[in-house]
C-alpha cells in the first residue's frame, strides 16, 4: 500500500529537542542486539562499551582528546551545511592539513624555535582551506556537485599522504615501517596536567564559542542561514550566493585541516598512514546528532568519542571485531535522520483514487 511523507505545519518543538536523544537511545538498543547475535551478554557490552571508559581519570582524558578533532571538524561541516553547501570531504581536507603542516614541522623542527608550532598549526589549517577550495570552485564555476567532488578529493589525499610516508617522508630508522621522524618538541601540542590532555582540546572549546558567535551574532553567518534556507529569498536581498559557498567551504576546510595538523603534533607525534580513524566522516554525524548547533555539537562530539573508546575495548575484552564501531555509528546516522524526518513530515497513505487523478493528470 502506497505511502508519502508530508510535511507538518507545525513541527511539534518537544520532539525536535527529544529527537537526538531517542536516536541515540535507539542506537543503543540497536548496539544490544548486535552484540547479543556475537554471543555476548547485552548487558555486559553496554557496560562495556557505553560506561566503562567513563570510570577513569586517563579514559576521560582520551574521550576529551579523541572528542577534539570531531568537534572541530563538525562545527565547520555544521557552518557548511547551514548555508547549502554538502561538504562531504572534510576527511580529505584534514589529511591535507596534516600534510601541509606536518611538511613545515619535518623542516624546521630542528630549529627548537617557539614560532614553530603556531606557524605549523596556520599552514594547517591553509592546507585544509586550500583543499576545500577546489570543489567550492567546482561548484561555482561549473556547477559541478559538491558532494561527489569533495568526496572523490578524499581519496587523493589519502593516497598523497600514503606515498609520502612510504616514500620521501619515510624515517630512515623506522625499521621500514611507512611512518615519519617523530616531531621535535618544539613542533608538538603543549600537554595539560602532564597527561594525555594538550593545548587542541582548548583550542576547540574556543572554535565552539567563536563558532556560537559567527552562526549567532554575525551578518555574515545570517546571511549564510538565509542563503541555506531559502536561496531565492538571499537573491532578492542582494547578498553573493557564490561567496557563501567559498566562505563555508573555506572554513569548513580550515576548521578540518587545524583538527589535523593538531592530531600529528598532539596524540600521535608523528605522520602515518592512519592519521584519522574517520574523523572526516564520523564529523559529518556530530553535526547532525548536535542539530548544527555549537552547543549541541560539542556534546555530540563527546558522544562518537565514547564510541571510538568503548570499541576499543569491546575489542580487547570481549572480542567483538573492531568494526562494530563503525556499525554503531552508522546505526546512529541512520536513527538521527529517521527521526527527524519524522519530526517534520508525517506519513499519510495514498488513496487509490487520488493516485489515479494523479496519473491521469
Amino acid at each position: 500500500m502506497p505511502f508519502e511523507l508530508e510535511r507538518r505545519t507545525e513541527p511539534s518543538r518537544a520532539m525536535l529537542v527529544l529527537a537526538p536523544a531517542i536516536a541515540v537511545g535507539l542506537t543503543v538498543l540497536t548496539a544490544a542486539l548486535v552484540l547479543a547475535l556475537f554471543g555476548v551478554s547485552p548487558l555486559r557490552g553496554l557496560y562495556i562499551y557505553f560506561i566503562e571508559p567513563l570510570q577513569t581519570g586517563w579514559s576521560l582524558e582520551e574521550l576529551a582528546v579523541k572528542a577534539s578533532p570531531l568537534v572541530l571538524i563538525a562545527l565547520g561541516l555544521a557552518i557548511a551545511y547551514r548555508a547549502n553547501v554538502w561538504n562531504i570531504g572534510a576527511e580529505g581536507q584534514y589529511i591535507a592539513g596534516a600534510i601541509l603542516g606536518g611538511w613545515f614541522a619535518l623542516s624546521f623542527q630542528a630549529t627548537g624555535a617557539g614560532w614553530v608550532l603556531p606557524v605549523t598549526l596556520l599552514l594547517g589549517a591553509a592546507g585544509g582551506l586550500a583543499w576545500a577550495m577546489i570543489p567550492a570552485a567546482l561548484r561555482v564555476v561549473f556547477g559541478a556537485s559538491e558532494i561527489l567532488t569533495s568526496l572523490m578529493l578524499v581519496y587523493v589525499a589519502q593516497l598523497g599522504l600514503d606515498y609520502l610516508v612510504r616514500g620521501p617522508w619515510r624515517d630512515p630508522h623506522g625499521y621500514n615501517f611507512p611512518q615519519t621522524v617523530n616531531f621535535d618538541p618544539a613542533a608538538t601540542m603543549p600537554q595539560l596536567f602532564g597527561g594525555r590532555l594538550h593545548v587542541g582540546v582548548l583550542v576547540a572549546l574556543a572554535m565552539v564559542a567563536l563558532a556560537a558567535v559567527f552562526v549567532g551574532l554575525t551578518l555574515r553567518g545570517f546571511e549564510m542561514r538565509v542563503v541555506g534556507v531559502a536561496p531565492r529569498a538571499g537573491r532578492f536581498a542582494g547578498f553573493d550566493e557564490r561567496k557563501d559557498v567559498f566562505i563555508a567551504f573555506g572554513l569548513s576546510g580550515a576548521l578540518a585541516g587545524l583538527a589535523g595538523i593538531m592530531e600529528v603534533t598532539g596524540p600521535i607525534g608523528q605522520i602515518l598512514p592512519t592519521i584519522s580513524p574517520g574523523y572526516g566522516f564520523a564529523a559529518i554525524i556530530v553535526a547532525f546528532l548536535g542539530r548544527l548547533n555549537p552547543a549541541g555539537i560539542l556534546v555530540a562530539g563527546l558522544v562518537l568519542a565514547l564510541s571510538y573508546l568503548g570499541g576499543e575495548a569491546a575489542e580487547i575484552k570481549l572480542r567483538v571485531p573492531i568494526d562494530l564501531t563503525y556499525v554503531v555509528q552508522g546505526v546512529l546516522l541512520f536513527f538521527v535522520l529517521a527521526c527527524d524526518t519524522l519530526v517534520l513530515y508525517r506519513v499519510r497513505r495514498v488513496r487509490a483514487r487520488r493516485r489515479v487523478a494523479h496519473h491521469a493528470h
